[in-house]
């Protein structure tokens, strides 16, 4: 086990995708019910603002800046009650996320509401403010979502931060969610060809490695084998765990693998628009983007990506 795990490479393939880095710590050991409205009093104090998918940036056309001191927010909506306490920068300076109700046709000039997957995709944040920011749109969403207790209906209170909701009237206790993902890469036994698909929502010409979600009393090797032979009929073998990338669309955690085919007949369900096999030398030209079919694959930070470039260059 020590040999094994000196072995592993430092740092994990998980570091190099996007939303991965943080660069707050988040002292969770600490929160109490008072913990946001302290952190609001901090002199220094800043806010991530989300709002249906989007994030609001302050811009110059040239750099984008996510965070707001408590001062600069009173004409965007801001719910402070419900406020989440992230974590803290180095300095120990407080940073925080909250939702915007604000109008985002009718933002001031110099604050653009921009959608979570566009900030990424185009670098518009360094690595980690981008970890953040999903940190803060997934505890703002899941509160927003949960504001009634599961057990008796009655409103719940917030506490700890934003990390954990009490109903007043029954006393149960309600945490955050992670919805478990995983996301795979499906190779041939001979390991010359692997198997991409892509939904009906795709972008055009886009493949991907197929995904499902982790059900209730499954391991992540077996979700992994029955959703590719639910979405694919592939039947698999051999699974390897390569990475994890949270992923805030809204909640989630994506798990992803290798895996061994055991058969290489497919049979797509309604999941699917399309599925098959690409040879390596197809999969290079896709992650090139120049593939004279015009095929391509997910941006790079993408796990899927990760997957597939591995893949590629394997010796």
């Amino acid at each position: 086990m020590t040999t094994r795990l000196a072995d592993a490479p430092h740092p994990e393939p998980s570091s190099e995708t996007a939303f991965s880095q943080n660069r707050l710590t988040r002292l969770s050991e600490k929160r109490s019910p008072t913990s946001t409205q302290d952190a609001l009093k901090h002199d220094h104090a800043h806010l991530y603002l989300v709002t249906e998918g989007r994030v609001l940036l302050k811009h110059d056309e040239e750099v984008f800046d996510p965070l707001f001191s408590p001062s600069e927010v009173y004409d965007l909506a801001v719910g402070f009650d419900e406020a989440i306490l992230l974590g803290f920068e180095a300095d120990e300076t407080p940073v925080l996320a909250a939702w915007s109700g604000a109008d985002k046709d009718a933002l001031p000039d110099y604050i653009k509401a921009i959608d979570i997957r566009s900030v990424y995709i185009q670098d518009l944040l360094p690595p980690d403010r981008l970890g953040a920011l999903a940190q803060g749109a997934a505890l703002v969403s899941w509160n927003r979502t949960h504001k009634f207790c599961a057990r008796c209906g009655h409103p719940s209170d917030i506490t700890d931060g934003g990390y954990k909701r009490v109903c007043p009237n029954c006393g149960a206790m309600h945490f955050p969610r992670t919805d478990p993902v995983v996301i795979m890469l499906a190779v041939t036994e001979d390991g010359e060809r692997c198997l991409l698909g892509r939904g009906p929502q795709f972008p055009e010409h886009m493949y991907s490695c197929l995904a499902g979600f982790v059900e209730p009393g499954e391991t992540i090797e077996n979700a992994v084998r029955r959703e590719t032979e639910e979405e694919s009929g592939i039947v698999l073998g051999k699974v390897s765990y390569h990475a994890s990338q949270p992923w805030p669309f809204p909640h989630t955690l994506m798990i992803g693998a290798h895996a061994v085919a055991k058969t290489t007949e497919i049979r797509i369900d309604d999941e699917l628009e399309d599925c098959r096999w690409f040879t390596r030398e197809d999969v290079r030209l896709m992650l090139a983007k120049e593939h004279p079919e015009g095929w391509w694959t997910p941006p790079s930070g993408a796990i899927a990506s990760h997957l597939i470039q591995a893949w590629v260059e394997e010796d």
